[in-house]
């Protein structure tokens, strides 16, 4: 019988070994699961749409047919999935009031992804309005807190399933990254968050849902084996909207082996020139300590991209994308813009994309797609870029606000908080956070290592090395 002790802090991979071999069964895995988030949601708030009654049914027809096992590695196994993929049968809301009532009529294709895997969805997780934001604290389904300390933030948009994981409810949970959306809640929460390279794992046909091709998803996990094991189920085995890059047959099975000695390179200054926290600065000196210890060579290097065009270049997707998901639902609800139950900056970017002309799209593809040729070329002298995540620690509730009266203050904020991630976005690289400090009060501190497109098995194997050296706490005991 596994109690909620034994499950605590033990990963997908161990848990569902444990099922395959008889130690316990589907069922009591998943039922401490959904006893642990009956016991936190009503602190921390990640969950936003139960399914615990049919995944406990799920969990019994895997261990009355223990074939169904068969599907995965990690088949069986109670999973979230973030607010912004749908699941056939769930509701969709988007982190948005304007789809509240919303039932998905199909499951997206990461979800299908995980469901031919045997995964069993328990929940859908907490995000900002289309994941817009930093931070988890949507007008339609309010305020996810941080288990590490609830006065503070998840960071976003993957906040909701960062939480729960970092409160033990399950060891992983599905997220996306169209900015930083994996790596900023990974930071924030003390999880580990890989964001993979751009045509590697499974994505939607239309570019509007990818953002064109700039969001990818993927995990946040307590252990670097889950990540690896995740990324199995959802990479593509031959190419589909985007080019395919080199993969291993089995992340899982290769993401142990020692990496070869890398040359990191460190970035410290902020690319939109804010001000960054010292315990953020200490962290990544720490991460460049350890590395060196391990055998890395590290030195200081001049970012070769910069940010400002190529950042701008891509708020112009964005806000094009938006507007394409808003326009299409408030047509349906017949209804104008200016009367849609969105969040202020939301209403922003979608009017900021109604604007965006066909030749500004273009040339704006343009911009990012320079950059990624020159980090390429990058690439040919340094293997990885070590740099913060976020400029600052983990906010205070209510200091990002998407509802602000002064969206002025708003965007300053924003920028003042973030900077380093969405690069990577745009220009299609794989990007993660490792929760490797702590700020004096014990809030997590992530470090960004982001390396060439298709290293994505070489930063695995770099996370593992720093995981057995460093070894992180797996949960808050909240």
């Amino acid at each position: 019988m596994l109690n909620q002790s034994d499950y605590l802090g033990v990963d997908a991979v161990t848990l569902s070994s444990g099922v395959r071999a008889g130690d316990f069964t589907a069922a009591e895995i998943t039922e401490c699961a959904i006893n642990r988030a009956e016991a936190v949601e009503a602190t921390i708030n990640s969950i936003v749409t139960p399914n615990y009654d049919a995944a406990l049914d799920a969990a019994k027809n895997f261990d009355a047919n223990p074939e169904l096992l068969q599907q995965g590695k990690v088949a069986g196994f109670p999973f979230l999935i973030k607010d912004l993929s749908t699941v056939k049968g769930l509701p969709a809301t988007f982190g948005s009031n304007l789809f509240k009532g919303t039932i998905a009529d199909r499951s997206s294709q990461i979800v299908q992804k995980y469901l031919d895997a045997g995964l069993n969805v328990f929940g859908l997780t907490n995000t900002p309005e289309f994941g817009l934001t930093l931070t988890t604290e949507p007008k339609a389904n309010g305020i996810t807190r941080n288990p590490w300390n609830i006065d503070h933030s998840t960071g976003g948009s993957s906040g909701g399933a960062a939480a729960a994981v970092a409160a033990g409810i399950s060891p992983a949970a599905h997220a996306t990254d169209g900015g930083g959306s994996i790596r900023i809640p990974a930071a924030c929460c003390g999880l580990f968050g890989l964001k993979p390279s751009r045509g590697l794992t499974a994505i939607e046909s239309k570019l509007a849902d990818s953002w064109s091709g700039m969001s990818a998803g993927h995990v946040v996990s307590q252990t670097v084996r889950d990540s690896a094991a995740f990324l199995d189920i959802i990479k593509l085995s031959k190419l589909y909207v985007f080019p395919l890059p080199d993969a291993p047959t089995s992340f899982l099975d290769s993401h142990n082996a020692e990496p070869t000695r890398l040359k990191i390179g460190i970035q410290l200054n902020h690319p939109l020139d804010q001000s960054i926290d010292q315990a953020c600065i200490d962290g990544v000196n720490n991460a460049a300590a350890l590395c060196e210890s391990l055998g890395h060579h590290v030195e200081a290097i001049v970012h070769p991209v910069d940010y400002r065009p190529v950042v701008s270049a891509m708020a112009k997707l964005i806000n094009t994308h938006v507007y394409q998901r808003v326009i299409t639902r408030v047509e349906q609800l017949g209804i104008d813009l200016q009367d849609a139950d969105l969040e202020r900056s939301t209403k922003i970017v979608a009017e900021l994309g109604s604007e965006v002309k066909a030749a500004d799209f273009l040339a704006a593809r343009d911009v990012i797609f320079e950059a990624e040729l020159a980090m390429r070329e990058f690439h040919n002298s340094f293997d990885v870029i070590l740099s913060p995540v976020l400029a600052k620690s983990p906010a205070e509730i209510g200091w990002l606000n998407m509802n602000s009266d002064d969206m002025k203050e708003y965007t300053r904020r924003f920028r003042q908080y973030s900077g380093f991630t969405a690069l990577y976005n745009g220009t299609g690289q794989p990007s993660m956070s490792v929760p490797l400090h702590r700020t004096d009060a014990g809030l997590p501190i992530g470090v960004m290592f982001t390396g060439a497109w298709g290293s994505d098995l070489q930063l695995l194997q770099l996370a593992s090395q720093l995981e057995q050296a460093q070894p992180w706490p797996r949960y808050a005991e909240i």
